[in-house]
C-alpha cells in the first residue's frame, strides 16, 4: 500500500541496536520485494525468524484441469461444493492460469497451522462469515463483504468466529495493487478515486507472543506446500514499520462511478495486479440520459477471460443465475445481456447487485474439481426460448 504505517515497538534508527530488557538483540527482518527496491517492511522479532526445524514436503500445488476442449461460456454453482477442511486446505480451484488462480472454499474446521504464500499475493473475499486475519503484522477483524490482502511472504492464520463462512480467494503470482489511475505521482489517492486512505483498515491490534513451542506453518512455495516447526510462536515481533503489510476494504466503501449512460467496467475497477484486474459492482443509481440502456451492451472480449462472481442481489443482465454463481466469459465470443434483458432494463433507476469481477489478460484453464459444479447449456441461454433444445 502506497502510504507508510507502524506499529509496536521500533529504534529510532533502522538497523542499529535494538535490545530487550535483558540486554539481548531484537532480531530484524527487512521483509521486501523486488529484490530491495519494491514495497517492504521492517519487522523485530523476539526470537530469530530462522529458528525452525527441516522442512517436510507435503505436495504438489497444481489443481489437475480439465482436457482442452469447446471455447465457449461457463457456469459453476459454488454453492454446491462440498463443506470440508479448513481455509487453506478446503478450497476448490476453479479457474486458473500463470498469472492468478481463483478458488472459492467454505471450511468444516478451523485451522490448526500458520499459512504463508510465498508465491504471490492474495485477496480473500468474504462472502459469509464473521472472524479474525491474524498475521505477523497484527490482527485485522473482518465480515461479510471485506476484502482482504495479504502480501506475499506474510504468516497469518484465518480465525474464524461465525457458525458457517464463505470465502472467494484470488490467488495472484504478482504484487495486488491500487489502479495508478486513483493515485498521484506521491501515491496518494486522487479525488476521483472511487475509494481513499480511510477505506483501508491495516492491522490494529499488534500483541507479540513470546511462547516455545513447536508451531506448525506449512509453506506455499513453488506450487508446492512444505511444512516447517517453528520452536517458537511465529507472531514473536514487538514492532514494525513500512510500506508491506496486510489491509482490509469493505466493498460497501466502494463508491460507484455513475454516467448519463452506460459506463464501462474499468469505471468498477479495485486492484490490479500484473495480468488481471479485480472489479465491485455495487449497488448504485443507472443512468440518467432520457434514452440510456441500463443493460450492459453486448461486447467481444477478444484479449481477455472475464470471470463473474456473484455474491447477492438481481444481476441486471443475468438470468439463471444464483448467489455463489461464477460464469466464465472467455475472449473469443461475444456475450452480453441475455434475451429481454435489455428491454426490462429500460426505465429502470437503480440496481442492488452485488459481484466481484476478474478480467484476465491471458485465457484460464478450467480445473476439474470446477466440472463437480458446473451448471449445463449455459452456453444455450442466450437462444430465444424455443431454440434452447
Amino acid at each position: 500500500m502506497p502510504f507508510y504505517q507502524r506499529r509496536g515497538q521500533i529504534p529510532p534508527k533502522r538497523h542499529t541496536q535494538f535490545k530487550k530488557q535483558d540486554g539481548s538483540l531484537y532480531a530484524e527482518e527487512v521483509m521486501g520485494t523486488k529484490g530491495f527496491s519494491g514495497m517492504q517492511s521492517i519487522l523485530y522479532h523476539v526470537y530469530p525468524p530462522t529458528q525452525i526445524k527441516p522442512a517436510v514436503y507435503l505436495g504438489d500445488w497444481n489443481p489437475e484441469c480439465e482436457e482442452t476442449g469447446v471455447n465457449q461460456h461457463r457456469h459453476f454453482l459454488t454453492f454446491t461444493q462440498e463443506i470440508k477442511g479448513d481455509p487453506i486446505s478446503g478450497r476448490f480451484h476453479q479457474l486458473i492460469n500463470d498469472d492468478v488462480a481463483i478458488a472459492t472454499v467454505r471450511p468444516s474446521e478451523e485451522m490448526d497451522y500458520f499459512f504463508r504464500n510465498s508465491d504471490g499475493d492474495e485477496i480473500w473475499f468474504v462472502h459469509s462469515g464473521e472472524g479474525i486475519l491474524e498475521t505477523i503484522f497484527g490482527d485485522i477483524p473482518y465480515q461479510a463483504g471485506h476484502y482482504l490482502v495479504i502480501p506475499v511472504g506474510t504468516t497469518y492464520k484465518i480465525k474464524m468466529t461465525s457458525e458457517s463462512s464463505r470465502f472467494l480467494i484470488i490467488e495472484s503470482a504478482g504484487e495486488v495493487s491500487i489502479p495508478k489511475r486513483y493515485r498521484n505521482e506521491h501515491g496518494q489517492f486522487m479525488e476521483h478515486s472511487p475509494f481513499c486512505e480511510r477505506d483501508i483498515h491495516p492491522p490494529q491490534q499488534l500483541k507479540p507472543q513470546t511462547q516455545k513451542g513447536e508451531y506448525k506453518l506449512r509453506v506455499k512455495a513453488r506450487n508446492q506446500l512444505h511444512e516447517y516447526r517453528y520452536v517458537h510462536h511465529p507472531f514473536d515481533v514487538v514492532g514494525w514499520d513500512g510500506f508491506l503489510f496486510p489491509w482490509a476494504f469493505h466493498i460497501d466503501d466502494f463508491e460507484p462511478i455513475t454516467g448519463s449512460i452506460h459506463q464501462p467496467p474499468p469505471v468498477h475497477q479495485t486492484f490490479s495486479a500484473p495480468g488481471f484486474v479485480v472489479c465491485s459492482f455495487v449497488p448504485r443509481m443507472y443512468d440518467y440520459h432520457p434514452e440510456a440502456i441500463p443493460a450492459p451492451y453486448f461486447h467481444s472480449n477478444v484479449n481477455s477471460d472475464e470471470v463473474l462472481y456473484y455474491v447477492k442481489g438481481n444481476f441486471m443482465s443475468r438470468k439463471g443465475i444464483q448467489e455463489g454463481s461464477i460464469t466464465l466469459h472467455p475472449s473469443g465470443i461475444p456475450h452480453g445481456p441475455h434475451p429481454g434483458k435489455i428491454e426490462a432494463s429500460i426505465g429502470k433507476t437503480r440496481t442492488e447487485e452485488l459481484a466481484v469481477m476478474v478480467d484476465t489478460f491471458k485465457p484460464l484453464r478450467v480445473t476439474k474439481q470446477a466440472l463437480q459444479m458446473e451448471a449445463e447449456g449455459y452456453m444455450k441461454s442466450w437462444l430465444p426460448p424455443e431454440e434452447e433444445e
